[in-house]
């Protein structure tokens, strides 16, 4: 049974049905109905695996996913919009960056490594939210006794309730009573204290200097013991020397608003338990885990007997690849990971090669295809107006930070597409990243000129886009180098 943390997160994807997740990633991305369909459903299995009775949820695993399509249609931000919406530990990883054990280079294991890394730090900034208010108390305390020591005559008559907030006069009256009168100077430092404070919440005290004792980092040697390419498991060794060697203690002269950064980081190392955070991220990690494996067209090729070369161990990254995706045990710095019921959506253009290609013990791990289609001149322009990043909207707002404005009319934009479109067919098919070149070679001089060129207003229209760019557009020396 899943920890009542992990339950939270799960049940976040009880009110996400499918059509309300491919309704969100709309929001996004434009077209690819089936591709964001299967996604939708895969997402979704991970709660109802949960709902399931205890005798077959173990039996229930990911339906693993492989997208197929030409580069620059959507298939990444798929994954990360997916991963982003289920709040599941997440990451990317190219799978031609891997080779066979024996290789020098990154193992495939290094995938779960990098997940649970991902899957901790996930947890961590969750815990950090739920203390932080309690950590700013803290550091607010501590950047006052920095600020206004307690006075030593103060310490002196009682250093404890000193500590706690004041000293105390004792008077035992004629009849033996004892009442308590407080001190003077302990309502002068009080009342200092107070109004020192509502300057510090308020940030009138940031530029102040002030000496704190910082832990000094490890020596940079520790890094220089793990070489480019060494195994995995070496940084281990680094962070295991920086563990026993003791912490060297510093003072430094720095500003209020820096020591309140680095105290809210010591506050907060003090008040999560890293234990409790490490088992709930392996736990999260097998429950809910998103490995996005891209580029695997790049490990398949023709099989049999290879005659050596940079691809020589393609098949073997493969056969790496089997016991991961199928479910098996991985050593990670924070202990064993089940890789049983991490879902794996992997990712590629197959122009040369096709899925059929990869060995058929891997073809079975991905039983799953989805074909995501090429991008049209249609889509080109629903993707620069209708998702809420549109590359309009993110020039728009480059172009407002300078105190002007980009207008874009529709005939402007319906230009842009057409020619994205025409350079995709002359030349390689590269998707909506075509539309990234497009705008930056057409908005190249009002980017440079702005703010010198005092101008207000910049309207994008179809006269403008043709002066631009139809000249590049049709010389083919100039698109194949500009566009």
């Amino acid at each position: 049974m899943a920890s009542p943390r992990t339950q939270q997160a799960l049940e976040r994807l009880a009110g996400l049905t499918p059509k309300q997740i491919v309704e969100e990633l709309d929001r996004y991305i434009v077209g690819q109905a089936d591709a964001k369909k299967a996604v939708a459903i895969a997402l979704r299995n991970r709660w109802r695996r949960q709902r399931a009775p205890d005798a077959i949820r173990d039996e229930i695993s990911p339906n693993n996913i492989i997208l197929v399509g030409p580069t620059g249609v959507g298939k990444t931000e798929i994954a990360r919009r997916l991963a982003r919406l289920a709040g599941a530990p997440f990451v990317k990883v190219e799978a031609s960056k891997f080779t066979e054990v024996g290789y020098v280079g990154r193992d495939v294991e290094s995938m779960v490594r990098d997940l649970v890394e991902s899957a901790v730090n996930m947890v961590r900034g969750e815990r950090e939210g739920e203390v932080q208010e309690v950590a700013k108390q803290k550091v607010e305390e501590r950047l006052l006794d920095l600020l206004l020591p307690v006075p030593p005559d103060i310490k002196q008559a009682n250093p404890t309730s000193a500590a706690a907030g004041g000293a105390h006069l004792f008077v035992v009256s004629p009849s033996g009573s004892v009442a308590h009168e407080t001190d003077a100077s302990e309502v002068r430092y009080s009342r200092t204290r107070e109004k020192l404070k509502q300057l510090l919440i308020d940030g009138q005290l940031d530029e102040r200097e002030i000496e704190i004792e910082v832990t000094q980092q490890a020596p940079v040697m520790f890094d220089m013991m793990v070489p480019q390419g060494a195994p995995e498991g070496m940084d281990n060794i680094s962070d295991m020397l920086q563990e026993m060697l003791p912490k060297r203690k510093k003072k430094r002269y720095v500003k209020v608003s820096e020591a309140r950064r680095i105290l809210l980081g010591e506050e907060l190392e003090k008040l999560i338990n890293k234990e409790d955070v490490t088992a709930d991220a392996l736990e999260r990690v097998q429950t809910m885990g998103i490995i996005f494996l891209d580029e695997i067209d790049k490990i398949a090729g023709q099989r049999g007997p290879q005659s050596g070369g940079p691809d020589v161990s393609r098949e073997g990254v493969q056969r790496d690849l089997l016991p991961i995706v199928e479910g098996s045990n991985v050593q990670t710095k924070y202990g064993m990971v089940k890789t049983d019921h991490v879902l794996f959506v992997a990712a590629g253009a197959f122009h040369v090669a096709k899925p059929s290609d990869l060995i058929p013990e891997l073809q079975g791990r991905f039983p799953i295809r989805v074909e995501l289609q090429s991008l049209t001149e249609a889509d080109f322009v629903r993707i620069m107006t209708e998702p809420e990043n549109a590359l309009t909207k993110q020039y728009s707002a480059l172009v407002e930070a300078e105190g002007a404005k980009l207008e874009f009319t529709a005939d402007g934009v319906a230009e842009i597409a057409r020619i994205a479109a025409h350079v995709n067919e002359r030349m390689e098919n590269i998707g909506a990243r075509r539309l990234h070149t497009v705008m930056t070679t057409l908005l190249e001089d009002v980017l440079f000129g702005l703010p010198d060129s005092g101008v207000k207003t910049v309207k994008v229209d179809r006269a403008l886009v043709q002066s631009r760019l139809s000249t590049i557009a049709d010389d083919e020396d100039l698109r194949r180098y500009i566009l």
